[in-house]
């Protein structure tokens, strides 16, 4: 039994507040538990040691944390490896009263608001899932970067009037990559660089030879090779990173099992994984997500690595929609509806949901169908969020209950959509004393 007093009306009666900065880190314990309630404790790390020492010895078991840049990362890492329930809390929910703002009050209203139990704790994957997350950022990070220095490489042959674009779609690609080493080896005839070209190239070596003409200006030659090789070096990065993220993946797995072969939607994405993504995350979280029409390996990979594979932490479907952002606004005031829009969200996982969302537009499938019936009737910006919505929720169903996706069909949607007109047709018409009859087809 714990030797401090539990107050009634309390949520969290042994609550800690923590204001997060970059130098120093304040805590607030409650009042009755220490001569001096609050402190101030360095960032450096015995200063972490020591601060996760004190709210032990107060008797403090949740922890209140302020989200501020990065700095509360090594903190909570350390407060969750000791054991404290702590909670992510965002800063714009925990406002203090306005005149009164410094780093003590901060903390003190931290502990108070955390103690009546009015603040909730931000989602964050737990231990190994949040490192699968944080590498998985980093391989992001990385095509980031090379896609800037593919940006430089073709700059550079626009400079010297190499119009290698205009008849390869990809310089990255097996062709282009042989004829920019060789222009770098030192090779100047259109005529024989144009010999690299690959078979499935659709311009001939003649059009090659023709775009292959420039001034071949030393400067411009400098600032290819010095594309060229950071390129190269981003692309031993992401092999590395890769590597690791297979590793990472293979320990998680939970599932035995293995991947059909899909049906082809198009080629692979240039981004993919350079493993077999498909097979682990089914591994991981027991189902396929890359069989739900408009998501793609590439997809289902960024979403599982953002939230992990378990979603029971998820009330239902309408809480993880609305942790990912596309999702209806409730701003209601005397039962009028003010504003149904979306809240802003930077959200890694929805973002790559209205991608999918995006990639329907095409779709011979319920989906696709579902798209393009909410294109005609909306803008396409709330037709995306809308779609990605909908993706969100089939997301959450099938690792929760264990089920597969199987598409209905174009054909199944539009005639759900079509009874449902007609049903509230008829509706409308009775209201109106009316009655709808039914035109045969041959009238």
């Amino acid at each position: 039994m714990s030797k401090f007093k539990k107050p009634s009306g309390l949520t969290h009666p042994n609550a800690a507040g923590i204001d997060i900065g970059a130098s120093s880190h304040f805590v607030a314990v409650p009042p009755d538990r220490d001569e001096q309630p609050v402190r101030e404790f360095p960032s450096f790390t015995e200063g972490l040691h020591a601060l996760a020492d004190w709210p032990t010895a107060c008797g403090a078991d949740t922890v209140a944390v302020e989200s501020t840049g990065v700095y509360w990362v090594p903190l909570f890492e350390l407060l969750e490896a000791r054991g404290f329930t702590v909670y992510l809390v965002n800063a714009r929910h925990v406002k203090n009263v306005p005149g009164r703002k410094s780093d003590v009050l901060d903390c003190q209203w931290l502990q108070q608001l955390m103690g009546f139990g009015l603040l909730s704790g931000a989602f964050r994957p737990h231990g190994d899932f949040c490192a699968l997350r944080t590498v998985a950022r980093l391989r992001e990070t990385l095509l980031r970067g090379q896609a800037r220095h593919i940006q430089h490489i073709q700059k550079a042959l626009l400079l010297m009037n190499l119009l290698l674009m205009e008849v390869i779609s990809d310089v990255t690609g097996e062709t282009g990559q042989k004829i920019i080493r060789a222009i770098l080896a030192g090779e100047r005839d259109g005529q024989v660089l144009a010999k690299r070209r690959n078979n499935h190239i659709q311009a001939s070596e003649e059009d090659i030879a023709k775009a292959l003409q420039g001034s071949w200006r030393e400067e411009h030659l400098s600032a290819l090779k010095q594309a060229v090789a950071l390129y190269a070096a981003y692309a031993a990065q992401l092999l590395e990173c890769g590597q690791q993220l297979e590793k990472m993946l293979k320990g998680l797995a939970r599932h035995d099992l293995k991947a059909d072969k899909p049906k082809r939607r198009g080629g692979k994405s240039k981004n993919a994984p350079s493993f077999d993504a498909r097979t682990l995350l089914l591994q991981l979280c027991g189902v396929d997500l890359a069989r739900i029409d408009g998501i793609d390996v590439t997809t289902a990979f960024k979403v599982l690595t953002e939230i992990g594979a378990d979603l029971s932490r998820f009330k239902n479907a309408k809480h993880f929609a609305s942790w990912l952002g596309p999702c209806p606004g409730t701003k209601i005031s005397g039962g009028k509806v003010i504003s149904a829009a979306t809240k802003p969200t930077t959200n890694r996982a929805a973002q790559a949901l209205k991608m999918a969302a995006m990639n329907l537009r095409n779709s011979q499938s319920a989906l696709g169908a579902y798209y393009r019936g909410l294109c005609a009737r909306m803008d396409k910006g709330k037709a995306v969020t809308a779609c990605a919505h909908k993706l969100a929720r089939l997301i959450y169903a099938m690792p929760t209950k264990g089920e597969e996706y199987v598409d209905q069909g174009q054909e199944h949607y539009e005639e759900k959509y079509r009874q449902r007109i007609i049903k509230n047709l008829t509706k409308r018409a009775g209201q109106l004393g009316l009655q709808l009859t039914p035109v045969s087809e041959s009238v």
